[in-house]
């Protein structure tokens, strides 16, 4: 789709010279998520990758975990009433079989910042719900060296192109342990951004990342980790800082959290035992 940016005029003013142009500003616009047929949520994002956005959101919330639970995603039509289809709703069809959770009445499910839970109820609801441990497969334990995790905020912002343009998006992306990229996605919110790589892995068949690096622009809050969980990815870093209860998380499942991800500086917050450090850590 062509609505990932949009031109508006601007008048600009440097050094005291006055002239007006058009400016290239990221697009945002809802997207309404039903399931089978019936509104489950509404999330403002940038157009695009609107598929993979509803399918990782699903992930999110528990109720996808695999390609075949997804029977298909379609844009529904006629959404104004002028039947007009504004390509920003939505409807997920699950297959035969796969539980639908109940919206009748409200929402049960936990992710998002609307539905109610906080602290330790969020923390169990992740725990008692996610599919896949993040803690190390015996066979193939995560190690990342931390001079390869310094070099990934360099790249992610390299792969950055609608960003370029307008300096309005956020990003997430995923590498390799090695340090390399495997998936990126921008959107106006950094959970777009991550639901939408999330949903992309789910379609290709790829969950759980259980070898794999998230990285995300900004900081590091309770719903990308949990997100992170839910996809069974042992590493998420950030650029900016974590929450406390993001922190919980990471400590409870096992997840490597790290923040303020600057250069040749971070913050391990949990899961230091991924890190090949050259001298102990202090726990002061």
């Amino acid at each position: 789709m062509g609505r990932v940016t949009e031109r508006r005029r601007v008048i600009r003013i440097r050094d005291g010279a006055i002239s007006a142009r058009a400016d290239t500003l990221v697009a945002e616009e809802p997207l309404e998520i039903r399931l089978n047929g019936k509104p489950l949520a509404i999330t403002m994002r940038t157009p695009g990758d609107d598929f993979a956005l509803a399918a990782g959101f699903l992930v999110s919330e528990g109720v996808l975990g695999r390609a075949d639970e997804l029977a298909n995603i379609v844009y529904c039509a006629g959404a104004t009433e002028d039947g007009v289809n504004t390509y920003n709703v939505v409807d997920v069809k699950l297959a035969p079989g796969v539980p639908v959770p109940d919206i009748t009445l409200e929402r049960n499910v936990y992710t998002t910042s609307s539905c109610g839970l906080c602290g330790k109820a969020s923390l169990d609801a992740v725990r008692t719900t996610a599919r896949w441990p993040v803690g190390d497969d015996e066979n193939n334990p995560v190690r990342i060296a931390p001079e390869t995790l310094a070099a990934l905020p360099d790249r992610l912002r390299s792969a950055q192109r609608v960003f370029d343009r307008t300096g309005g998006l956020h990003a997430a992306a995923l590498f390799t342990p090695e340090g390399r990229l495997l998936d990126v996605r921008e959107d106006v919110g950094r959970h777009n951004a991550v639901d939408k790589l999330i949903g992309r892995a789910l379609q290709q068949g790829l969950l759980p990342l259980s070898g794999a690096v998230l990285l995300v622009s900004g900081r590091a809050s309770f719903e990308l980790a949990q997100k992170a969980v839910m996809a069974g990815i042992p590493v998420l870093a950030a650029v900016s800082a974590p929450s406390s209860l993001a922190v919980d998380l990471a400590a409870e499942t096992g997840l490597t959290l790290v923040g303020f991800l600057r250069g040749a500086s971070m913050n391990v917050y949990a899961g230091e035992h991924r890190f090949a450090l050259r001298t102990a850590a202090g726990t002061t």
